[in-house]
């Protein structure tokens, strides 16, 4: 079980994160599902998130760096992916530090093929395809108003209880009125964002 928090989120947080979890474990929907469960490790772990932008110089005489220590982590909303950039950065460095081996040179220009063995593989592809995912994940209606307008939709369109509804009235007349409650500007500026961070 995971709670993942925002740094800057958390410093404007009301609860300490410890006690966030606990509150996560007592939600209705949460407690049946770990109940007569046992804790057997507790651990917290700072991922970056700032993507291509937060990519520092990679490699200097004798160092190369990887993994999230190089920024590689990338939070699509969805998913956080950093397990596979990890490894991928990790066998780049490794077919470096072979060939700087063979050359016995690991000054900063032979490992500068760490970079190139990068730009081949899956790591900066996909940190330069998803550059502008960080800023689109920062806005705050996507985890809030967008998800509960899609859940009031929902629930508008599939709550059968013998009353009038509103899944009585056109699909399109119920959704412009939740989208309403959002500001049609805003789900415009927020849907081109998001259409061109992707």
């Amino acid at each position: 079980m995971g709670l993942v928090c925002g740094l800057g989120d958390i410093a404007h947080a009301q609860k300490s994160v410890p006690q966030m979890l606990e509150d996560f474990k007592q939600h209705p929907a949460i407690r049946p599902l770990i109940s007569g469960g046992k804790l057997l490790e507790y651990s917290a772990h700072m991922v970056p998130e700032g993507g291509l932008a937060m990519v520092p110089q990679l490699v200097n005489d004798g160092v190369m760096i990887v993994g999230d220590a190089a920024g590689f982590c990338l939070n699509l909303g969805f998913t956080v992916r950093g397990m596979d950039l990890a490894i991928a950065s990790a066998q780049a460095a490794a077919t470096t530090v072979i060939a700087a081996k063979e050359r016995a040179d690991f000054s900063a220009s032979s490992l500068a093929q760490y970079k190139r063995e990068l730009e081949q593989s899956c790591v900066m592809r996909d940190m330069q395809h998803f550059r502008k995912i960080p800023a689109l994940m920062e806005n705050p209606r996507l985890f809030s108003q967008y998800p509960r307008m899609v859940a009031d939709i929902m629930n508008d369109m599939f709550t059968i209880d013998g009353k009038p509804s509103a899944a009585n009235q056109p699909v399109r007349k119920m959704i412009m009125g939740h989208a309403k409650k959002i500001g049609l500007i805003n789900l415009l500026k927020d849907g081109i964002k998001g259409a061109t961070a992707l």
